[in-house]
């Protein structure tokens, strides 16, 4: 009798933990909740506390949780899915330059497009540019084409212009070749033209040749915003994944993204509770011949996963809310330039250095010694047969002994690569390049080539990790409904459909791709990517069923409320009572106070 006495004010402390811990901060009830589990679970309402997910089942089961402070969520009949997870992203860089940029992602008549450039040109006030910076594709367009040159010097004017196309090639206008001081006596970068007309003077066409230096760095020179519209610009960008169901993103880094300068603003926006997206990322090597001294550099100072990564909503009574990841997850995307075979499909394939193999083992080697995980760059298989022979090596002498690495993009690896990538317990991250490049593919390599561009079921079959992601923002779009189309429908942008039957994805296993599988790739999935008990509380209410709409209607997939750890992150009109509204972009012209960003006609 003693010895239970003893213990009764443990029992007792322990049923009243148990007690808090079924209480709930957020019920969302009448639902249609694919939890994406093991059995494709299909269940009605979703219980939240302290971040996690405390239950699944029917809306009366789980409303008796609520309490007085309970925020109750009546769904409407409506489809919830897990948070989507994009594994190859450049949020990073995306945010701090997102109002400045107006979009032309998903505008469906080129017409459209310049009507866009003409009104923007006209607010955007002197010393500042109109840019279009990446996100669409002349197939898009119901034309079927691209902008002339003339065409775009007619809608802006003399208010400077910069507009991406792909990494393929850009253009400026006749006031931004001014402003940039750009003549006949002005040489080419290196892998780059500044293409001239018979009396040598310069039209206003950048073209990367072979790769997209000349893209980077002309974009490089363009005035950024001032801290305060950095910090609200990366606000609007997340708001913006939150909008289209985005609750995670891999940051792969990119050209001119140093580190840790270009840092500072998510980081300061970590440390005030303020990121409304899980946010892990890469350091990406940024000049030719210095890539050893900076990872050397990086090693010595940074911990792989250390981060601010606070709690998103402070210390409570039994318990801290988990993280909300924002940390060096390792090196890449790019490790070395002379390993960079950029995708310009309009291009032949471009030639690595001989001397690449020698500065990747260098920079692998210190990575794989200290632990580092790691993710590359890779088109082409002809690049990947190279890349492999280098870790094949340096795996005889350093054994990668689980250590997390993976290859981006991937879009021609042949079966022996992947048979060799399994060996080595790779994964690969894929994006949906090809519905923006699909058409130039076959015009290069063929419709057979394109036909199994990517080999994804060939992957999957192999039980290698594959993780969906969308290359956003400078060549394809940041919208990760575009590439949910492209995975289930096998066809590009502009309706065409290219890819083998066997390539094509059901929706449950391509929506498996941008969750589970994402995470897979760096070992989180065991708390996310699916709606399950202790698993993290991110997910979305969807605009539409995705598993019962017609194809088309996917690419205009979006969010009406995404939740974030347990907080509601994102509402529309509908749910806006549950949400803090989102300010106006900074500064007043931002384009995307006139246009928003991914367009829906």
């Amino acid at each position: 009798m003693k010895t239970i006495t003893k213990y009764l004010p443990i029992l007792f402390l322990l049923i009243v933990i148990n007690g808090y811990a079924q209480k709930a901060d957020l019920i969302v009830f009448n639902a249609k909740i694919h939890t994406l589990d093991n059995n494709n679970t299909i269940t009605e309402a979703i219980a939240v506390s302290n971040g996690k997910i405390i239950k699944t089942g029917s809306s009366n089961d789980l409303l008796k949780l609520k309490t007085k402070t309970t925020t109750v969520i009546d769904a409407k009949g409506g489809t919830i899915i897990p948070g989507l997870f994009d594994s190859h992203m450049h949020i990073i860089r995306g945010g701090r330059f997102y109002n400045t940029e107006l979009r032309w992602d998903g505008v469906r008549s080129l017409k459209r497009a310049l009507a866009m450039l003409r009104e923007q040109a006209q607010r955007t006030p002197q010393g500042q540019w109109v840019r279009v910076v990446g996100g669409w594709n002349a197939y898009q367009f119901e034309e079927k084409r691209l902008p002339t040159l003339d065409e775009i010097n007619e809608a802006t004017g003399n208010v400077p212009t910069f507009i991406l196309h792909l990494y393929g090639h850009a253009y400026l206008n006749k006031a931004g070749i001014a402003a940039l001081k750009i003549d006949a006596t002005t040489p080419n970068p290196n892998a780059g033209l500044i293409e001239k007309d018979i009396y040598g003077n310069p039209t206003g066409m950048l073209v990367a040749e072979p790769n997209a230096f000349i893209l980077y760095s002309t974009l490089s020179k363009l005035p950024e915003l001032t801290t305060e519209e950095k910090i609200n610009s990366t606000k609007q960008f997340m708001s913006e994944m939150n909008r289209l169901g985005v609750t995670a993103i891999m940051d792969a880094g990119g050209g001119f993204q140093n580190y840790p300068d270009d840092y500072g603003i998510t980081g300061k926006l970590c440390e005030e509770n303020a990121l409304t997206v899980r946010m892990p990322y890469y350091l990406f090597a940024q000049k030719a011949g210095n890539e050893l001294a900076d990872y050397t550099k990086w090693i010595s100072s940074v911990e792989i996963g250390d981060g601010c990564d606070v709690p998103s909503d402070g210390v409570k009574k039994f318990g801290k809310m988990p993280k909300m990841e924002y940390h060096v997850q390792g090196g890449g995307e790019n490790l070395v330039m002379s390993a960079g075979d950029f995708e310009n499909f309009d291009k032949p394939r471009p030639e690595l250095s001989p001397a690449m193999e020698g500065q990747l083992k260098a920079v692998l080697s210190l990575l794989i010694k200290n632990r580092w995980p790691f993710r590359i760059h890779a088109t082409y298989n002809e690049s990947i047969s190279r890349f492999l022979n280098v870790i094949e090596e340096i795996d005889n002498e350093i054994p990668l002994n689980g250590l997390l690495w993976f290859f981006d993009h991937a879009e021609t690896v042949s079966t022996e690569n992947l048979q060799r990538i399994k060996a080595l317990n790779g994964g690969i991250a894929i994006q949906h390049r090809m519905a923006y490049q699909g058409e130039a593919f076959i015009k290069r390599y063929g419709k057979q080539a394109a036909a199994n561009t990517v080999p994804l079921k060939k992957m999957m079959e192999m039980g290698i990790k594959v993780g969906m992601g969308t290359d956003g923002t400078r060549v394809a779009s940041y919208n990760p409904w575009v590439g949910i189309y492209w995975l289930t429908t096998g066809k590009t942008l502009g309706g065409l459909k290219y890819m083998n039957e066997e390539n094509i994805l059901d929706r449950t296993t391509a929506l498996k791709l941008f969750t589970q599988g994402s995470a897979q790739l760096i070992n989180l999935d065991s708390d996310r990517g699916m709606l399950k008990k202790n698993y993290l509380a991110d997910f979305t209410i969807l605009s539409d069923d995705y598993f019962s709409v017609p194809e088309n209607t996917i690419l205009n997939m979006e969010a009406k409320l995404t939740v974030v750890n347990g907080k509601v992150v994102y509402a529309n009109d509908e749910y806006r009572a549950y949400a803090v509204p989102q300010p106006k972009a900074i500064p007043e012209w931002s384009p995307v106070n006139y246009f928003g960003g991914y367009q829906k006609n």
